[in-house]
Parts: C-alpha cells; structure tokens; sequence
C-alpha cells in the first residue's frame, strides 16, 4: 500500500511539471514563429517605404504598423511570462486590447456605430488599466472589513 501511495505522490508532482514543460515549449515555438512574422512586417515596411513611391494606401501601412506592434507585444508577454516565474502580466492583455482595437478601427471606420463601440471598448480597457496600477501588489493579511470584532 505505502508503495502504490508513493507512486500517486510522484504522479501527482509529475503531471504538473511535464505540463508546464509541455507549454514553455509550446510558447518558445510560439515567439518563434511570432519573430518571423514580425521580420517579414518588417521587410513589407521596406517595401511600401522603398518602392512605393505614388504614397500608397495609408489606411494598409497603418494597419502593418499597428499589426506589428501586436507582435511584438505578443512577444514581449512571451518574455515576461518567463522573467516573472511562469505568469502573464495582465496589463499585457491590456495593450494587446487596446491596440487591436485601434487597429479595428483604423481598418474598419465605415459604420458610426461600431467606431463609437470600438471606442468604448479602449476607454474600459484604459479604465481597468488604471484600476490595475492605482491597486496595491500585494493583499493585505487583514482587513478591517473582515475583523473580528472584539467584544
């Protein structure tokens, strides 16, 4: 019995750790194939910049900058989420919103309507984005909502 519970106990402390092995690999390759599209974003900026001489569509160019900085975005949440021990940085999520966004509506801006939603959807981004830096790190132990009180 004593062995059959030693083997669940390292069972238990394996499945974690092939898991998370199993995602940084996955992630690494992820940020891999995320440089190369940020390379080839890079080379098509050269291009329009280069060889596009009549000023081009300016609404696309936008769109490939705004596109570019989503990768590299990605990218840098990637990084971090190995920098700080194996966690997303929600404010990460945030500027990702926000800038798809953007993009959305540089691309998309036929419909009034979806412009205005667009919008309110940064202004809440930028809203939960201040409520995450004004919020302390750290819980306090106690608080004086949840004390006893002593009689």
């Amino acid at each position: 019995m004593n062995q059959k519970n030693s083997a669940y106990l390292h069972l238990i402390k394996a499945v974690p750790k092939s898991l998370q092995l199993f995602l940084n690999v996955c992630l690494v390759l992820l940020a891999l194939i995320l440089s190369f599209l940020l390379l080839k974003e890079l080379i098509q900026f050269l291009k329009i910049l280069i060889f596009n001489n009549d000023g081009g569509d300016y609404k696309l160019f936008l769109a490939n900058i705004l596109i570019f900085f989503l990768y590299f975005e990605f990218i840098t949440m990637i990084i971090k989420y190995f920098k700080e021990d194996y966690h997303f940085p929600l404010r990460y999520f945030i500027y990702i919103g926000i800038t798809a966004m953007i993009r959305l509506i540089i691309v998309e801006h036929d419909h009034p309507i979806n412009t205005l939603i667009y919008s309110l959807i940064i202004l809440i981004l930028i809203i939960s984005y201040f409520i995450i830096n004004i919020t302390p790190l750290e819980r306090p132990v106690s608080s004086s909502l949840f004390k006893k009180k002593e009689q």
